[in-house]
Protein backbone atom coordinates (compact mmCIF):
# COMPACT_ATOMS: atom_id res chain seq x y z
CA UNK A 1 0.00 0.00 0.00
CA UNK A 2 1.27 3.42 -0.95
CA UNK A 3 0.73 6.01 1.80
CA UNK A 4 0.82 9.69 0.86
CA UNK A 5 0.40 12.92 2.74
CA UNK A 6 -1.57 15.57 0.86
CA UNK A 7 -2.85 19.04 1.72
CA UNK A 8 -6.21 20.52 0.77
CA UNK A 9 -6.22 21.23 -2.96
CA UNK A 10 -3.46 18.75 -3.78
CA UNK A 11 -4.09 15.86 -6.13
CA UNK A 12 -3.11 12.26 -6.70
CA UNK A 13 -3.05 10.85 -10.23
CA UNK A 14 -3.83 7.19 -10.90
CA UNK A 15 -2.97 6.13 -14.42
CA UNK A 16 -3.74 8.63 -17.15
CA UNK A 17 -7.40 9.29 -16.40
CA UNK A 18 -8.13 9.17 -12.64
CA UNK A 19 -7.53 12.20 -10.43
CA UNK A 20 -8.15 12.27 -6.68
CA UNK A 21 -8.29 15.73 -5.11
CA UNK A 22 -8.26 16.49 -1.37
CA UNK A 23 -11.14 18.94 -0.96
CA UNK A 24 -11.37 19.48 2.79
CA UNK A 25 -10.02 18.23 6.10
CA UNK A 26 -12.20 18.32 9.23
CA UNK A 27 -11.40 16.63 12.52
CA UNK A 28 -10.91 12.93 11.88
CA UNK A 29 -12.22 12.93 8.30
CA UNK A 30 -11.37 14.31 4.90
CA UNK A 31 -13.42 15.04 1.81
CA UNK A 32 -12.03 13.89 -1.50
CA UNK A 33 -13.13 14.36 -5.07
CA UNK A 34 -12.60 11.69 -7.69
CA UNK A 35 -12.48 12.38 -11.43
CA UNK A 36 -12.65 9.16 -13.42
CA UNK A 37 -14.16 7.89 -16.67
CA UNK A 38 -17.80 6.79 -16.47
CA UNK A 39 -16.84 3.16 -16.97
CA UNK A 40 -14.74 3.05 -13.78
CA UNK A 41 -16.61 1.69 -10.73
CA UNK A 42 -16.04 3.75 -7.60
CA UNK A 43 -17.56 2.25 -4.47
CA UNK A 44 -17.25 2.87 -0.75
CA UNK A 45 -16.01 -0.32 0.87
CA UNK A 46 -18.38 -0.14 3.87
CA UNK A 47 -21.43 0.26 1.61
CA UNK A 48 -20.36 -2.62 -0.62
CA UNK A 49 -19.82 -4.81 2.47
CA UNK A 50 -23.27 -3.92 3.88
CA UNK A 51 -25.00 -4.72 0.57
CA UNK A 52 -23.15 -8.03 0.29
CA UNK A 53 -24.14 -9.00 3.85
CA UNK A 54 -27.78 -8.05 3.21
CA UNK A 55 -27.82 -10.11 0.01
CA UNK A 56 -26.38 -13.13 1.84
CA UNK A 57 -28.98 -12.79 4.61
CA UNK A 58 -31.80 -12.54 2.06
CA UNK A 59 -30.52 -15.59 0.21
CA UNK A 60 -30.37 -17.56 3.47
CA UNK A 61 -33.94 -16.51 4.34
CA UNK A 62 -35.12 -17.61 0.89
CA UNK A 63 -33.41 -20.97 1.35
CA UNK A 64 -35.11 -21.43 4.75
CA UNK A 65 -38.51 -20.56 3.27
CA UNK A 66 -37.95 -22.97 0.39
CA UNK A 67 -37.01 -25.76 2.81
CA UNK A 68 -40.15 -25.08 4.89
CA UNK A 69 -42.33 -25.16 1.76
CA UNK A 70 -40.74 -28.42 0.59
CA UNK A 71 -41.38 -29.99 4.01
CA UNK A 72 -45.00 -28.83 3.92
CA UNK A 73 -45.51 -30.26 0.45
CA UNK A 74 -43.86 -33.56 1.44
CA UNK A 75 -46.15 -33.87 4.46
CA UNK A 76 -49.21 -33.85 2.18
CA UNK A 77 -50.78 -30.92 4.02
CA UNK A 78 -53.39 -29.07 2.02
CA UNK A 79 -54.00 -25.39 2.58
CA UNK A 80 -57.24 -23.97 1.17
CA UNK A 81 -56.92 -20.50 -0.26
CA UNK A 82 -59.76 -18.06 0.30
CA UNK A 83 -61.14 -16.16 -2.65
CA UNK A 84 -60.85 -12.46 -1.71
CA UNK A 85 -64.03 -11.78 -3.74
CA UNK A 86 -66.03 -13.94 -1.31
CA UNK A 87 -65.09 -11.78 1.65
CA UNK A 88 -64.16 -13.12 5.09
CA UNK A 89 -65.13 -16.74 5.82
CA UNK A 90 -67.40 -15.68 8.74
CA UNK A 91 -69.45 -13.40 6.48
CA UNK A 92 -70.33 -16.33 4.17
CA UNK A 93 -71.87 -18.42 6.97
CA UNK A 94 -74.84 -16.18 7.44
CA UNK A 95 -76.32 -14.99 10.78
CA UNK A 96 -75.25 -16.61 14.03
CA UNK A 97 -77.03 -19.87 14.76
CA UNK A 98 -77.04 -20.81 11.07
CA UNK A 99 -79.48 -19.78 8.40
Amino acid sequence: MLVLTRKVGEQILIGDDIVITVLDSRGDGIRIGIDAPRGVKIQREEVLRAVTEANLAAAAADAEAADALKALLRSGAVVAAEDPADGPADARRGPAGGA
